[in-house]
């Protein structure tokens, strides 16, 4: 499968490169998603940067925040199915891929009004209004 991944910190994020990895099967309460859409936000650029609280072992593929179907289900799994429309955000990225595997707690469903596209961007984006106005 191909991703986006980070070998190296630096100020320039051209420092992600496309290459073939591979993925392990999903582990116990993970499931397997095929990333329909994914969006790049602030911390997974300060992460490239070395300069956000949470820093990744190198390598790693970023992409914190994305949104796709289910195509299989680690053991323990018992609230999602292979099919499910899926909206994940990890700290850890994982995004930028074509799959990915995700802790179970970490995916919400996709809202049927919103493509995949919206889906993925909504989280941070309404995050950083909700602190606008009720913090500032």
């Amino acid at each position: 499968m191909r991703a986006m991944v980070v070998h190296e910190n630096n100020e320039d994020i051209s420092v992600m490169r496309l290459e073939e990895v591979e993925l392990p099967p999903p582990g116990e309460r993970e499931v397997r998603v095929r990333v329909r859409a994914a969006s790049t936000q602030f911390p997974d650029i300060l992460m490239i940067q070395k300069k956000y609280q949470y820093q990744p072992e190198l390598p790693y593929i970023p992409g914190t925040e994305f949104a796709g179907d289910i195509i299989d289900v680690g053991p323990g799994v018992s609230d999602w199915k292979v099919g499910d429309a899926v909206v994940a955000g990890m700290l850890g990225g994982g995004g930028l891929a074509e799959e990915v595997n995700v802790h179970e707690g970490a995916l919400r469903r996709k809202p049927t009004p919103l493509t995949y596209g919206q889906a993925c961007s909504f989280r941070s984006a309404y995050l950083t209004a909700q602190v606008a106005l009720i913090r500032r």
